[in-house]
């Protein structure tokens, strides 16, 4: 399997570009506790969130292949129950790579319908000049949902959440709701300007009306694990769409006034944001995305 490929949708984490290949011997899986039975995992690829209890274990996307032993490793900390369910966020290869592993051992993978389609054939990113390849049967979600589905496992209400054409066109939130928990998914990172993958049905807009639903289920004591980057609170995500509609609005109020793309670029609107996704890349990102 060709790493690059799946780590572009993480490039901006860290110089992923420069190799052909990670050496995922070297990556440690960090727990964060976050509540009795919550928790978040941290290592390569998307952060995985995990609920423990009687019913079993329940995670929240699983990172790439190659780490599922070393996250067994980490959830036989946690728990002596097995792996019942895996919750996917989207299709990405850095939050699904290892659900060819979870699935084979018998872990049910739920996802949002469009995320299953875009896992059963090949998907090619040409902003990225990447391709993932279509995931074995093991890897694919078995229980798919439109809108939305609620698992009730461990005494918590999983709600899990379709928020349409935001990161893609099948991102879900995860909302543990006894204990004021969410995984946002890439819907909300903190790496900086955010990988919005276009081709495979994301926008601007939508990735902002997908940071006011999350707001909309969130209060200030509210703990939201981010696709990308350390535990938040309910602040940083309003940080985090403020940053996002002050950029699109830049962009949008230079297009009514018929300024070109290069003179769009030359205004600088992503000007006092830094990190993530470079910054003309994601301008092309977002003027592409309000012409459509």
């Amino acid at each position: 399997m060709k790493y690059k490929i799946v780590l572009v949708c993480a490039v901006v984490v860290a110089a992923i570009q420069q190799t052909t290949a990670q050496n995922f011997d070297s990556v440690e899986i960090k727990t964060v506790k976050i509540t009795e039975t919550i928790s978040m995992l941290q290592g390569s690829g998307g952060n995985i969130g995990v609920l423990t209890g009687k019913d079993g274990i329940v995670i929240i996307d699983d990172q790439f292949a190659p780490l599922s032993e070393k996250i067994k490793a980490a959830l036989k900390t946690l728990s002596d129950k097995p792996v019942r369910f895996v919750i996917n966020t989207h299709f990405h290869g850095d939050h699904v790579g290892g659900n060819e592993n979870f699935g084979g051992a018998g872990a049910i993978i739920v996802a949002q319908d469009n995320t299953r389609l875009r896992m059963t054939s090949d998907q090619f990113s040409k902003a990225m000049d990447f391709e993932q390849k279509a995931a074995p049967y093991d890897a694919l979600p078995k229980v798919t949902f439109a809108d939305s589905v609620t698992l009730h496992l461990n005494g918590e209400t999983a709600q899990v959440i379709h928020v349409k054409n935001a990161h893609t066109d099948g991102d879900a939130f995860i909302y543990f709701k006894e204990s004021n928990v969410i995984h946002a998914g890439d819907v909300f990172v903190r790496y900086g300007l955010p990988f919005i993958d276009q081709e495979h049905g994301g926008s601007i807009n939508g990735m902002i009306d997908g940071v006011d639903k999350l707001l909309s289920i969130t209060n200030e004591n509210s703990k939201i694990i981010p696709g990308h980057g350390d535990l938040a609170k309910k602040q940083d995500v309003v940080q985090y769409g403020q940053m996002l509609v002050t950029i699109r609005d830049r962009v949008q109020n230079a297009m009514n006034d018929g300024k070109t793309f290069d003179q769009v670029v030359e205004m600088d609107p992503t000007k006092g944001y830094a990190g993530g996704m470079d910054a003309k890349t994601f301008i092309k990102t977002v003027y592409d995305s309000l012409k459509k």
